[in-house]
């Protein structure tokens, strides 16, 4: 790598064009400028990554890169140093204004960036002053070449070139005094060039300065200043306030047409104009032009100075750049102005990854100015909760911002308190107090779902961002068909308006949301997730952790237990940065359900007593609180530990001792106790319904304890009518798990072959109790040629047990003929050759399920 280390005006950002664009360039250049004071270290790594994908040359057809509410930096990291391993050929880095980047961890990622690079990569930095980057190592190794202000100083040799290649020729003495006034520096020789090219005695213009850098600078600016015609000097003066500035703002600015016409012939003559894109609309002014016309505007023209900001203020407010418009405004001293704007855009600001910019535009203010803008409580709240961390100061903002938005004038009021309502959501959600968010889900649903105009004008991010925090504290308590609805409808918003990120959040909820649904429908939903995240680069982000985790949890339920490690795995590695308890405890009930499986007990165990830990200190209770408590005890028995176990559930309140999946438990401690008749009492209230249960899972469990213990009491028949009944239960999502926790594999090979309906998943049941982990399967079976009719799905169950065609006709009482009729329409509608293939399609699609109701 190079680093380029001098002041300004040195001529950094020139050699690096001029090289960079040198005819026969043989290598890809991927140039990023970093922006001024940029202080979100996102915004960094999203430009340093577009500018590798966009380098001409290289090799990805991936989507832009999007910015994100959370931001991942050693994620973002591990995806540009994978971009520059897919690239064949040699690539140039280089990053100027290096110096502007103000985020001590997009710099400390810098520094993991430029010791990992590929041997094809070579990174070049230009920066005013050197920065803490850690490149020991690379400078003692001999990888470092550093060009410093020395090294860019014009000789007096080069002196002369530049004049002569200008037009301009000064006598001996009057060009080594040249050269020794201005002692090389790039900017004043320029500066100098330009001024002499008109000049009527350029032998006495040589001798009438002297000094500092900076007093050259001023002295040439000004005598450039006075050499242009009055219209060009109103433009550079005027326009000088933006970091950036086209036409149509140069005209707003002067108060006349034809700016962009002056700009581009700047830019021509070489006077410290340039372009920023190729179509030559953008145009900004060299940083050190820029400050010295900023000094001489105000100067000369003070009561201008305000009237600018505001215009300029107004500008970028109706062209949507909000950023620009809030600095404007700051500038301008109309900090009501600003406070609004910042407060009304805060959510977008933070959707677009700019959350340091927030932080930084607050921190503008005048010191205790939340007082008198009282709106900027609302922006309070989003730094603390997304940026410091700070939850208690949160909520206290919050509550100031709740009665701001009662406060407010009606056409920003329903706005106010939708962002106000979906803060607490987010809060709630973050430190685990569930007890008051059923209010705020209540006043959201109905602005988030109207359609009159006060709701359509909350603008699409805020309703988006509110769908997703509705739809996920719905799901969070099990209001499925509400959650799944307003889930759907957020990622439909999301990706008519460009947030991929709002859809990703969306999809992934709603993944989490269907577990209670046919299983193909869940993993179809988190993989759409995963495969949206993965396309955007998010595949570790924590926006897509709840998708990755129902996954993990669905193949738990069907034994896929090598493969649910693996999306565990996954999920874990996306949840580095968040330790929020919503997420934090399925992780430790999914963690435990898999050592359970593979019959860990003791790791189960503290699996559960974690999510149990993290359980107790919640506000309020969750959907899945009588799971975990229920699945604790189920492993304490079964791991020996039945005095503690007894003792639990004993300490239980009635609420939840009384729940579907305690009576599970209660059963498991009974039979390891040596009490079937007690353990068959304690889920009867499951079997015949009047228990409260989460899902069907649980009915599952309850039908095998059932059959274990009329096993023990000597009643063979009704142990396998109760095996049937939870084989039929399980079949149409191939349920594997209860089996696997409740040791049934006697209970499920006393089952007669030939008097079970459901052969082929018995026989993947008992291997997976036996040990083995089923193969996760690829792809997603591809519908039958057309729906089987009533009757062919009564013949097709009968199909995996050893009865012949004869004895099902005699079951189903039709004739032979007829049976063989449906058999041959089967055949055809599931394109199957023979009987075991059918049966092969029938599973896969789920066909074989006694009945769906749950």
């Amino acid at each position: 790598m190079t680093t380029i280390s001098a002041p300004a005006g040195s001529g950094k950002t020139s050699l690096l064009r001029a090289w960079a664009d040198r005819p026969g360039q043989p290598h890809r250049v991927a140039i990023v400028h970093v922006r001024r004071d940029e202080q979100d270290a996102q915004l960094f790594w999203l430009a340093v990554l577009g500018a590798v994908r966009q380098a001409p040359g290289t090799i990805g057809g991936a989507d832009p890169p999007t910015a994100t509410p959370e931001f991942n930096g050693p994620a973002m990291t591990d995806r540009v140093l994978s971009e520059f391993a897919d690239q064949p050929d040699r690539v140039i880095l280089v990053i100027d204004d290096l110096h502007e980047l103000n985020s001590p961890d997009a710099l400390a990622e810098l520094t993991r960036l430029l010791t990992n690079l590929p041997g094809n990569v070579h990174a070049v930095l230009a920066t005013r002053r050197d920065l803490p980057l850690r490149l020991q190592q690379l400078r003692l190794s001999g990888e470092l070449a550093e060009i410093r202000a020395a090294d860019l100083r014009f000789s007096e040799r080069e002196t002369r070139d530049l004049l002569e290649a200008s037009g301009i020729t000064l006598s001996p003495a009057a060009l080594a005094l040249l050269h020794r006034r201005t002692e090389g520096w790039a900017a004043g020789l320029r500066l100098a060039a330009i001024s002499l090219a008109h000049h009527p005695d350029p032998e006495r213009f040589v001798e009438e300065f002297s000094g500092s850098d900076r007093t050259v600078a001023e002295y040439l600016m000004a005598e450039m200043l006075e050499r242009q015609p009055e219209e060009v000097q109103q433009l550079l003066l005027r326009t000088s306030l933006p970091d950036r500035v086209n036409g149509e703002l140069a005209d707003l600015l002067t108060g006349r047409p034809g700016s962009e016409r002056i700009l581009l012939a700047l830019e021509d003559a070489n006077a410290f104009v340039i372009s920023l894109d190729p179509e030559r609309a953008w145009f900004r002014y060299h940083h050190l032009f820029a400050d010295l016309l900023r000094l001489e505007l105000r100067r000369a023209l003070p009561e201008e100075v305000p009237v600018l900001h505001r215009r300029a203020a107004e500008w970028f407010i109706q062209h949507d750049q909000v950023v620009d418009a809030i600095r404007h405004a700051q500038a301008a001293g109309d900090w009501p102005g600003a406070a609004r704007l910042l407060a009304d855009n805060s959510f977008s600001l933070t959707l677009d990854g700019q959350l340091q910019t927030v932080d930084a535009l607050l921190r503008a203010f005048p010191r205790g100015a939340g007082g008198d803008y009282p709106e900027l409580a609302l922006v309070h709240a989003v730094v603390d909760l997304f940026v410091r961390g700070r939850l208690d100061e949160a909520a206290a903002h919050l509550a100031v911002a709740a009665t701001c938005a009662e406060a407010a004038p009606p056409d920003r009021q329903r706005r106010l308190r939708v962002a106000v309502a979906s803060l607490k959501l987010s809060l709630a959600r973050r430190r685990g107090h569930f007890a008051g968010v059923a209010e705020q889900a209540k006043f959201l649903a109905s602005p988030v779902t109207g359609e009159s105009h006060e709701d359509i004008a909350l603008g699409s991010d805020l309703r988006a961002v509110a769908l997703l925090s509705l739809g996920t504290v719905e799901a969070w308590f099990l209001a499925l068909p509400g959650a799944e609805r307003h889930l759907r409808e957020g990622a439909v918003l999301a990706r008519e308006i460009g947030r991929p990120y709002l859809e990703v959040a969306c999809l992934a909820q709603l993944g989490f949301a269907s577990m209670a649904g046919p299983f193909a429908t869940t993993r179809r939903r988190c993989h759409e997730a995963i495969a949206l995240a993965d396309r955007y680069g998010w595949g570790t982000d924590p926006v897509v952790a709840p998708a990755l985790l129902t996954l993990a949890g669905n193949l738990v339920l069907t034994g896929e237990f090598d493969e649910a490690e693996r999306w565990l795995q996954r999920t874990e590695q996306a949840l580095q940065t968040d330790t929020g308890p919503d997420i934090r405890l399925p992780v430790h009930i999914v963690t435990g359900l898999l050592h359970a499986g593979r019959r860990r007990h003791r790791e189960a165990l503290e699996e559960f007593s974690a999510a149990e830990h993290l359980q107790s200190q919640l506000e309020g209770s969750h959907a899945l609180a009588s799971q975990v408590t229920g699945w604790m005890l189920a492993t304490q028995a079964r791991g020996g530990q039945l005095g503690e176990a007894r003792a639990s559930l004993v300490a239980l309140d009635d609420e939840r001792a009384s729940s579907g999946e305690i009576g599970v438990a209660r059963a498991v401690i009974c039979l390891a106790e040596g009490n079937p008749a007690t353990a068959l009492a304690a889920v009867q209230n499951v079997l015949d319904g009047t228990a409260p249960v989460v899902g069907y899972v649980t009915v599952v469990e309850a039908q095998l304890l059932a059959g274990l213990a009329h096993r023990e009491l000597g009643d063979q028949r009704a142990a396998n009518q109760a095996a049937e009944r939870a084989l039929g239960l399980a079949e149409s999502d191939h349920l594997i798990l209860p089996f696997v926790l409740t040791g049934s594999a006697e209970l499920l090979e006393a089952v007669p072959r030939h008097e079970t309906a459901h052969a082929a998943l018995l026989a993947d049941i008992l291997d997976v109790v036996h040990g083995s982990s089923l193969a996760a399967k690829d792809h997603a079976p591809s519908a039958p040629t057309e729906e089987l009719s009533p009757t062919e799905l009564r013949v097709l169950r009968y199909l995996p047990t050893n009865l012949s065609r004869v004895e099902i006709a005699r079951e189903l009482s039709v004739s032979v003929n007829t049976v063989n009729t449906h058999v041959r329409s089967i055949y055809a509608k599931l394109q199957a050759r023979d009987r075991s293939s059918a049966v092969q399609r029938a599973r896969e699609l789920r066909l074989l399920s006694a009945g769906r109701m749950r």
